[in-house]
């Protein structure tokens, strides 16, 4: 089945912004962004396989192999220029699947990574080890509660063989080093547990064109926020953000 889902269509040679879930996650994750970016850009969602309509398709605990797929599937879309977005593990996936693109001479026009650490700070905590009950917990964690609901449990033990394969994907990765040449922004949550500032702001040496990091108020999914979905609408589109939503920390930027 096709890896990709279109979230909002827009006229022809309008920007086409490829999202990227986080693990566990699926195209829909993105439909609050896309309805907040408006009829100006296309947004298409990747859909993992294993879960949801693909359920029946094999997972893939490989990260590079992911990132070769999706690749492939965009490879025949040059009608238009693309861009990249990726949240936690779709952000790394983006850069992969970035890499993968320039090197056949069809590289997008910017990659935009949120709450992801720059891979050359890669690490991990063993997550795919953990029995399901740990995993669990650690899902609960990064949603910004100690336990989820009964209905909530239940929905996740159904998609826990995916989200274990993504963890494995993640954390079986080892960075090969690559330097993109498009512009790269990285957004992140000023109270996210999993990624410090310094491990977003160097997402810089992976590329050598611009780079801007924005922080944004909240945890690993601040991005649920729709007064932070919205601050990433504008800065998709192109168009200048408010100064409406302070975080516990100044926003930086870099420019490379």
């Amino acid at each position: 089945m096709t890896w990709l889902r279109t979230l909002r269509p827009a006229p022809p040679g309008a920007l086409r912004l490829v999202c990227l879930p986080h693990a566990g996650g699926a195209a829909h994750s993105y439909l609050q962004l896309a309805e907040a970016l408006g009829p100006g850009v296309e947004v298409l969602g990747v859909q993992y396989p294993g879960r949801y309509d693909r359920m029946a398709d094999p997972l893939i605990g490989d990260l590079k192999m992911m990132a070769g797929h999706i690749a492939a599937a965009l490879g025949p879309l040059r009608d238009a220029p693309l861009a990249l977005f990726g949240h936690s593990l779709g952000g790394l996936l983006g850069y992969e699947v970035a890499a993968r693109l320039e090197a056949v001479g069809s590289g997008p026009a910017h990659l935009f990574v949120s709450a992801m650490l720059a891979p050359s700070r890669h690490h991990h905590d063993g997550v795919h080890l953990r029995d399901d009950e740990q995993i669990l917990a650690e899902i609960a964690r990064l949603g910004g509660t100690q336990t989820v609901s009964v209905a909530e449990e239940m929905f996740l033990r159904l998609l826990l063989p995916a989200v274990r394969s993504d963890y494995r994907a993640f954390e079986t990765y080892t960075d090969p080093g690559h330097r993109l040449s498009c512009p790269v922004t990285a957004f992140l949550g000023d109270a996210d547990p999993l990624v410090t500032v310094d491990e977003a702001r160097a997402w810089a040496g992976h590329t050598t064109g611009p780079f801007a990091l924005r922080l944004l108020p909240g945890g690993h999914f601040y991005l649920t926020d729709p007064g932070n979905t919205a601050e990433i609408a504008r800065e998709l589109s192109g168009q200048p953000t408010g100064a409406t939503r302070p975080s516990r920390h100044p926003v930086s930027a870099h420019s490379s």
